[in-house]
């Protein structure tokens, strides 16, 4: 039996009793929020629905993001049944009796679309199970998952499947959603406030239309409040834009508390990124920035940690990743500082932008061919194996750079030892250049 018919829908949107998120379903590709990557005119699975040739799919994405939405559609414009399928209510026997009536459907010439929510819980017998029936063309299968099918969904079934991966919805297409909703809600809001809500949504369509039922609940006089939305958030609303300038002030004050060592304030910036909704992975990409302008070489492991947060981030989500990032902004904060190497590489690129581009020299060049050394490549090169300490005395630096000091250590932290070391390096090259033959 098809769940599209239009009395059905119609009586479900304006059933008050249900979940904002389940009346706000969209029923078009065209009301369809987000994912126009893979949904707008002429992109893959568009161009699959269009043509009405679907094969059977994996949705991969964040949660709200509309897979589920997304399967109800696609079942209605290619004028499938569409039966849904918990992986967490449903085994073997529930599957081969749904199984037997798609065989029937088939025979009477209609089709069937299973639809599999977190298809990443049916164990290996579970998901073999629909392998046969996949195959055959029996049914179009579309499941939704939240992990990575490579590793949560057997090869066989892989193999028999198109796997899209849905995107977590932007601020933008969260406030469409909201925007849409206030009418069925017969409430009011500013714009400024469903922004908030998106941003603190932090990509869930569901979760932002959950918030928006609440305050409108709390709200009197048909409009939704600032304290409402606090009062359903159970916490104060920050002032936060993640694309305006509050977002760029905090972000440099969480980098200039770390450059200043103040451990204490940057974990307070870093708290008020967090509790604003900041993208955390964003939040990973400056840490690792700081650690290599403002740290470097004085602490080469800042660099580590960061890399480490980062992953742990992605690996562990929120809140769990969270306390990733507050151990790599006290490492950070208190970690020796030196900005020795960004200095470095900026006089670098200054004086290849003011400089002609001069050939490599001869003794640093490769002679792979016989002609090459008869032309003088590699001429004069010294092993630095060869040498003591593993100093040679050639110079690697065109003729009109020679002798020029573009990396200046500080005295901070593991650099004072590199500090020392360079510094024997360059005064035995300077004897060695001072008692050569002129």
């Amino acid at each position: 039996m098809s769940l599209f018919e239009p009395d059905r829908l119609a009586q479900e949107q304006n059933d008050a009793t249900r979940p904002l998120a389940e009346r706000m379903r969209p029923t078009t590709l065209e009301d369809f929020v987000g994912q126009s990557h893979i949904l707008a005119p002429g992109k893959p699975l568009r161009s699959q629905i269009d043509r009405d040739q679907l094969g059977s799919i994996i949705l991969w994405g964040p949660p709200g993001v509309g897979k589920t939405t997304l399967a109800r559609i696609i079942a209605r414009l290619i004028h499938c049944d569409f039966i849904p399928f918990s992986a967490v209510l449903s085994g073997i026997k529930e599957i081969k009796a749904v199984m037997a009536d798609a065989e029937r459907n088939k025979r009477l010439g209609r089709r069937t679309l299973i639809f599999i929510d977190e298809i990443h819980r049916f164990n290996k017998a579970q998901q073999d199970a629909f392998l046969p029936y996949v195959e055959r063309g029996d049914i179009i299968l579309i499941g939704a998952t939240t992990e990575n099918p490579s590793f949560e969904v057997i090869s066989a079934l892989l193999s028999r499947t198109k796997v899209y991966m849905l995107k977590p919805l932007a601020e933008d297409e969260i406030v469409i959603l909201l925007q849409r909703a206030l009418p069925l809600l017969k409430v009011e809001a500013p714009d400024e406030l469903l922004r908030q809500i998106a941003i603190y949504a932090n990509g869930d369509g569901r979760s932002a239309y959950n918030l928006l039922e609440l305050a409108a609940a709390a709200s009197k006089d048909g409009r939704i409040t600032e304290q409402a939305v606090e009062d359903s958030l159970q916490r104060k609303m920050m002032l936060y834009d993640k694309s305006g300038e509050e977002h760029f002030n905090i972000i440099s004050a969480l980098h200039k508390s770390v450059r200043s060592s103040d451990v204490d304030a940057a974990l307070y910036w870093l708290g008020r990124m967090l509790e604003a909704g900041e993208d955390r992975l964003y939040i990973a990409r400056r840490l690792v920035r700081m650690a290599i302008e403002d740290i470097g070489m004085a602490d080469p492991r800042a660099l580590e940690q960061s890399m480490a947060s980062m992953q742990a981030v992605h690996f562990l989500g929120i809140p769990e990743g969270d306390l990733a990032l507050a151990q790599a902004v006290i490492y950070l904060a208190v970690a020796p500082k030196s900005d020795a190497s960004y200095r470095a590489l900026n006089a670098v690129i200054e004086a290849v932008q003011n400089h002609r581009d001069e050939p490599v020299p001869f003794h640093l060049r490769n002679a792979p061919t016989k002609a090459m050394k008869q032309w003088g490549y590699g001429a004069g090169y010294q092993h630095a194996h060869n040498f003591e300490d593993a100093l040679p005395e050639m110079e690697c630096l065109p003729e009109s750079l020679a002798g020029t000091r573009f990396y200046e250590p500080t005295s901070r932290g593991l650099e004072q030892k590199i500090a020392e070391r360079l510094e024997a390096i360059r005064n035995r090259k300077k004897r060695t250049d001072e008692s050569a033959p002129e």
